[in-house]
């Protein structure tokens, strides 16, 4: 993989479809840092692809954060983050790659209830502990 795809977020990873991340809420396991919870599962998707690219999706509660700013400002942090630590992540999704048929599919929620947000730094700390946890409890 070249560092310009490493350090990139393509669309096609990105989780969409209702169908998609109902099954993920509905069968996911989870694990819960300070302010993110990271909830996964390996899911069948109907696309083809890299299976070796795990597809993510970030959400911000509107109870969390009211304001449409601020979550967006959240997301942006979170998917930030996330890019710089996707070398872990492709690491966690070839760990659950069984038999080339499904996908990890994590989605990070934000959780942190305080007023200001934690920097960006601690962001990507905080994703790097949840996908390390992540791969720690992969199959086989």
């Amino acid at each position: 993989m070249d560092t310009a795809s490493v350090h990139s977020l393509k669309k096609h990873e990105i989780l969409r479809g209702s169908k998609q991340v109902s099954k993920l809420f509905s069968s996911a396991r989870s694990f819960r840092g300070k302010f993110i919870k990271a909830l996964f599962a390996p899911l069948e998707t109907g696309c083809g692809g890299k299976r070796s690219l795990p597809k993510v999706l970030f959400v911000v509660g509107r109870k969390i954060r009211p304001h449409a700013v601020d979550r967006n400002r959240v997301k942006r942090l979170m998917k930030e983050a996330y890019r710089h630590e996707k070398p872990v992540a492709v690491d966690c999704a070839g760990s659950y790659a069984d038999d080339g048929k499904k996908v990890l599919c994590i989605a990070f929620m934000y959780i942190g209830r305080n007023k200001t947000l934690p920097s960006s730094e601690r962001f990507r700390k905080e994703i790097r502990e949840l996908l390390e946890g992540i791969k720690s409890v992969a199959p086989g």
